[in-house]
């Protein structure tokens, strides 16, 4: 095949179910390019009614919509005209036979599945007809004859489409036509992953058929955001993904101001914005290096702040901080109050005087605002977590299952109080989200130090005592509960910890020594609770 470089463009079929744009398009094509502008349904109706001559492609096929427009665009009229190779005598003399006219433009977007399937109030039979057919079809074809035919599919490819076309008087470029069609086919296979992961889990009452579900056999689902600045490190190149269609948790933040955000940013302002999602009541918390260095709950947000910021306010300098309330006035105060430096601060929300307080007081912090309800989207069957390894992927369910009460269990003499059971379920959060092996000790709702990513859990245990006194909570230890990922496999890392003062331990229980432990704690009359699950994060 010859290669064709420059094709003007004379004829376009325009079919879209998100219009942005779409009649300002499509008014310019026409206008200032004379280009006949083919279309369907919706999409013709809006281009007519803005007074652009527009063609209906019921009159290209011969044929009307059919099937409750199942079936419109699946014409030989439509797809021999986007794949007729432009310099193949047998392709040319096919078209003049059955009067197919060449299609130079296709400008298409797909029926939105993801974000109709992202309700979790969708019915199965609801999501089956918002599969698009038609879209997909045409879309290959063109992408396929990229040699003859340009493909757009993102309103966010109008402006440079038109640009290029003025560039070019009129006509697109072979490597832009290919640069359109690597998109259109990226486009095509991320929309499938969805539709085959949506349908899989429809098979859920069956065990097998409930795994394919969870773990699909192919996973392409995600889409490019926006590259980033670089990765871990500046040799590194980086780039942000959303999981399908929906945009949700930090990857779909709204940011109100501050600099652009790095790879690191967004890892730390995950795991902020999990651990400050894990509580009902008003919860601050403050991460660095990927790892709780402050975290506090209390009935008023501010305290909750404060006191999540004095748990070790050294580390706080420079970390990323999330509150799980709307800042509001009092709350950015005592944010900016002090010398304090923050990265990153994300919220569900900011009102406007606390948004001038903190745009203020930091040029380049970044404020993100991002619903705390989407910490949780899509349930927990949904969430999955992904780790790249040489040359493959590990992929496992997100941390994020209930765990029932009855689970849960006293395993010593001494029960502990309402007070101390209200500080182990927050040690008992809080874990879950450092490092293993983790060990953290909380008193009175605030995190005072924490033990992480040790290689010994009882090496955690004195990590941890060691930090809170470091950071002056070295009195509020007595009387303080320590919480534990994985079990004691020993009886020295609880003995260090009862020796600095802790009164109460959570763990998940389940090793062989459980009953030395148990016994050490009856004899210091200390309080012990075995949950039944582990919390490991690696």
């Amino acid at each position: 095949m010859t290669s064709i470089d420059a094709v003007p463009v004379k004829r376009a079929l325009i079919s879209v179910t998100d219009k942005s744009g779409v009649v300002d398009l499509a008014r310019v094509l026409n206008a200032e390019f004379g280009i006949e502008i083919i279309s369907t349904g919706g999409t013709a109706r809006a281009i007519a009614e803005a007074g652009i001559p527009v063609t209906d492609v019921s009159a290209v096929t011969g044929f009307p919509e059919m099937m409750d427009g199942r079936v419109k665009t699946l014409h030989p009229a439509v797809h021999g005209g986007l794949l007729a190779l432009r310099d193949h005598p047998a392709h040319l003399n096919a078209m003049k036979l059955h009067g197919i006219r060449p299609i130079d433009l296709l400008v298409v977007n797909l029926y939105a599945f993801e974000k109709v399937v992202a309700d979790p109030n969708t019915q199965l039979e609801h999501a089956i007809e918002n599969i698009d057919i038609g879209g997909p079809a045409m879309l290959r074809s063109a992408s396929k004859n990229y040699r003859s035919v340009a493909v757009v599919t993102d309103p966010a490819q109008y402006s440079g489409f038109i640009d290029h076309l003025r560039q070019n008087s009129g006509s697109t470029l072979l490597p832009f036509r290919l640069n359109l069609a690597v998109c259109a086919f990226a486009r095509t296979a991320s929309y499938d992953a969805v539709v085959h992961r949506y349908l899989a889990r429809q098979l859920a009452d069956d065990s097998e058929a409930s795994a394919a579900g969870l773990f699909p056999t192919l996973i392409q689902s995600y889409r490019k955001i926006s590259d980033l600045r670089y990765g871990e490190n500046p040799h590194q190149a980086a780039a942000l993904y959303a999981d399908g269609g929906n945009s949700v948790g930090v990857a779909g933040a709204r940011q109100l101001h501050g600099k652009t955000l790095s790879y690191i940013n967004l890892l730390d302002a995950d795991a902020a914005f999990s651990l400050a999602a894990e509580f009902d009541q008003p919860a601050a918390a403050v991460i660095k290096h990927a790892n709780p260095c402050g975290c506090a709950a209390a009935p008023d947000p501010t305290v909750a702040f404060e006191l999540a910021y004095a748990g070790d306010p050294v580390a706080a300098f420079g970390g990323i901080v999330a509150v799980n309330r709307v800042v509001d006035h009092p709350l950015a105060s005592a944010i900016v109050a002090g010398k304090k430096f923050l990265e990153v601060l994300i919220a569900p929300d900011f009102t406007p005087d606390a948004l001038e307080i903190l745009r203020r007081r930091w040029a380049d912090c970044r404020l993100l605002a991002v619903p705390m309800a989407s910490a949780s989207a899509g349930t927990a069957s949904r969430n999955l977590k992904f780790t790249s390894i040489s040359g493959g992927v590990l992929i496992q369910q997100a941390d994020d299952l209930p765990e029932p009460a009855s689970a849960f269990s006293v395993v010593t003499t001494a029960r502990p109080s309402a007070e101390m059971s209200r500080d182990l379920q927050i040690a008992w959060k809080i874990c879950k989200h450092v490092k293993s092996n983790a060990i953290v000790i909380v008193k009175d709702g605030q995190l005072l130090g924490a033990g992480a990513g040790q290689m010994s859990r009882v090496t955690s245990c004195r990590l941890a005592i060691e930090l809170a006194r470091l950071n002056g909570h070295g009195e509020k230890l007595a009387g303080a509960v320590a919480a534990s990922d994985a079990f004691f496999p020993f009886a020295d890392g609880p003995q260090l910890l009862l020796d600095a003062g802790i009164t109460g331990l959570i763990q998940p229980g389940g090793s062989k020594r459980d009953a030395d432990t148990v016994e050490l704690c009856n004899q210091r009359g200390a309080a012990m609770i075995h949950t039944g699950f582990r919390h490991f994060l690696h």
